[in-house]
């Protein structure tokens, strides 16, 4: 993999605010023009600097404006109840995101639900489903301080 440059740089920013920009619009953006850029665009997705693009959801619009951060701990530290847990994760569509984690927790959940009824439910009839977990901990997110998940980037690569 080559080290990002300048424009690379510029481009990996410019996309993590709108993914959906033109070629043209992107290439106005870092001063190349059209061509070009589709290239370097390529590049960036061919070397794994883009891991994929999607469209963010607004979550209330959906149904599911009640965000909880669960923090997971195994009842006990195995390899199979790690693997059990991991694959029983992948099917669970209220968890959005789900992180292996050091510290108090072994994994961090970021789950969207209707409401506290729905997260009631959801503890006790899908993650008390879940034979491994030890105990969990939940935090309700009451506001947005900052969002977006853009990654910071620099050229040391």
């Amino acid at each position: 993999m080559a080290k990002l440059d300048e424009t690379d740089i510029k481009m990996l920013n410019v996309l993590q605010t709108n993914s959906d920009i033109t070629t043209k619009e992107l290439a106005a953006k870092v001063n190349l023009t059209p061509s070009p850029t589709f290239e370097r665009q390529k590049r960036l997705e061919r070397e794994g600097y883009i891991d994929h693009y999607m469209a963010v959801v607004n979550p209330e619009k959906v149904g599911n404006g009640l965000l909880v951060l669960c923090g997971i701990t195994l009842r006990q530290h195995a390899k199979n109840l790690g693997r059990q847990f991991v694959e029983s994760v992948q099917q669970i569509p209220e968890i959005s995101e789900c992180w292996n984690t050091s510290g108090v927790y072994d994994f961090m959940m970021k789950i969207y639900v209707r409401d506290m009824k729905h997260y009631q439910s959801f503890v006790l009839d899908t993650l008390g489903e879940i034979d491994c977990i030890g105990s969990l901990n939940s935090f309700f997110v009451i506001g947005t301080v900052k969002s977006g998940g853009k990654v910071p980037i620099n050229g040391d690569n």
